[in-house]
């Protein structure tokens, strides 16, 4: 069985289970809190970073866009993540780049990393102009997919693609700590709803963690 190292926590982590879930491919989580500085960990991953999928056959691999990308390529019978034009596959990576560097940066470091990561790992206190600056990006990145959402059938075009997935796994970790305000885009709402009704999310729907409770709406697949 392939395992994926993983924290709940981790948007990264999450996108991985998701494409992992909607390819069907069968894997294992194992819990990895990367601050312990593991030593048999950094000898799969020496970044030190979630995910690491580790296959049967004793391949690492770590990232997760390497992932995505590996999945796609050394699993061809299952959906494809990435596009099928070239055309399409640029703006599946456009917006999956998107949404793993500028919003993870932007939003997600600013309000998961400062109001719960920094307490999991003993790091002291919160930086409160961080979380004002990640709630002002929030309503900006929430805009942006309501956009998208509004003109095109999926995030990149006609079909579910990583760029949805990249996008799903920062929001579902947000919302899973009660940090997104869903009234500020309407249908960025409907397409996570949309995307959050698939059986591959139910992985991540399931999800808890010590210390904290999720809203109501988080599991609620008609929101």
């Amino acid at each position: 069985m392939r395992i994926l190292y993983h924290f709940p926590l981790s948007p990264f982590s999450r996108k991985v289970r998701l494409v992992l879930a909607e390819k069907r491919l069968p894997f294992e989580l194992r819990l990895e809190k990367t601050w312990e500085r593991r030593e048999a960990y950094l000898e799969l991953n020496p970044a030190g970073t979630v995910p690491t999928l580790e296959e049967d056959n004793g391949l690492a691999i770590p990232d997760s866009s390497v992932i995505c990308e590996y999945l796609d390529e050394g699993y061809e019978d299952t959906p494809q993540m990435l596009g099928q034009t070239l055309a399409e596959r640029v703006e599946v990576r456009r917006l999956a780049a998107w949404f793993d560097g500028k919003f993870a940066h932007e939003v997600t470091d600013n309000l998961l990393g400062e109001k719960h990561m920094r307490r999991l790992t003993g790091r002291g206190n919160p930086d409160p102009g961080a979380i004002r600056n990640g709630y002002a990006a929030l309503r900006h990145h929430l805009n942006y997919i309501g956009y998208l959402a509004e003109t095109r059938k999926w995030l990149a075009g006609a079909s579910l693609t990583l760029a949805d997935f990249a996008a799903a796994a920062q929001l579902s970790s947000l919302d899973f700590t009660g940090e997104v305000d869903w009234s500020i885009s309407p249908a960025a709402k409907d397409w996570y709803a949309k995307i959050k009704s698939r059986p591959s999310f139910r992985g991540l729907l399931m999800d808890r963690m010590p210390g904290i409770t999720p809203p109501k709406h988080y599991d609620d697949l008609d929101f």
